[in-house]
């Protein structure tokens, strides 16, 4: 992993095009903001977590599906 300092409206770049700006630090809550192009999906760890684990079990639900389909042809 790598950690960088950044003071408020300093930024980061990752890449060409994505940009990763400070906005507010308060007690220990840092608001960042995130430039990048329509086509890159941004999630919070946790949402990302979610949409994983349900496309998983939706993966596992369709290959059951099809196994019972297979089987009453």
């Amino acid at each position: 992993m790598l950690a960088l300092s950044r003071k408020m409206n300093e930024s980061i770049m990752i890449g060409n095009d994505i940009e990763i700006t400070i906005l507010e630090v308060k007690g220990d809550q840092v608001k960042i903001g995130i430039s990048a192009p329509k086509t890159v999906s941004i999630y919070r760890k946790e949402i990302y977590q979610q949409i994983k684990e349900s496309n998983q079990e939706a993966a596992k639900t369709a290959a059951t599906d099809e196994a019972l389909k297979k089987l009453f042809k």
